[in-house]
């Protein structure tokens, strides 16, 4: 099913959130190396607001274009693959980010999960 009634800016969401998705490994991986290299700097990027903030953002974006998702396409496994995703990612918070408990491995899989749940998303409503 195809709706043309939408606003055009409702289909970049999905997009707008595999973008963010990368951001986010980009910032994982980055904490991981500089936390590795220089704790001073890497200590300002694990600071908890920047994984609160990232998830919501993510919550957000994932409700409304993968909300929206369901509702055009009625596939429903884009919405709960992203779900899922989301899920891992908020129980990640819960880990130490001392980088043994492995925080950063658990947000990398979910946001590869949210990440394909989008794009899977996009894919159904191309």
């Amino acid at each position: 099913m195809h709706a043309t009634t939408r606003p055009n800016w409702f289909y970049g969401l999905d997009r707008l959130a595999i973008g963010l998705s990368g951001l986010c490994v980009v910032h994982c991986i980055a904490t991981s190396v500089l936390l590795a290299l220089m704790s001073t700097v890497g200590g300002l990027l694990v600071d908890p607001i920047f994984h609160e903030i990232g998830l919501v953002l993510a919550i957000l974006l994932g409700a409304v274009a993968l909300g929206r998702g369901v509702i055009e396409h009625g596939y429903a496994m884009p919405a709960s693959m992203g779900a899922f995703g989301l899920g891992i990612m908020a129980g990640a918070m819960t880990l130490p980010h001392d980088g043994g408990g492995g925080e950063a491995l658990w947000t990398v899989i979910g946001v590869g999960l949210l990440a394909f749940g989008h794009d899977l998303n996009r894919r159904a409503t191309a």
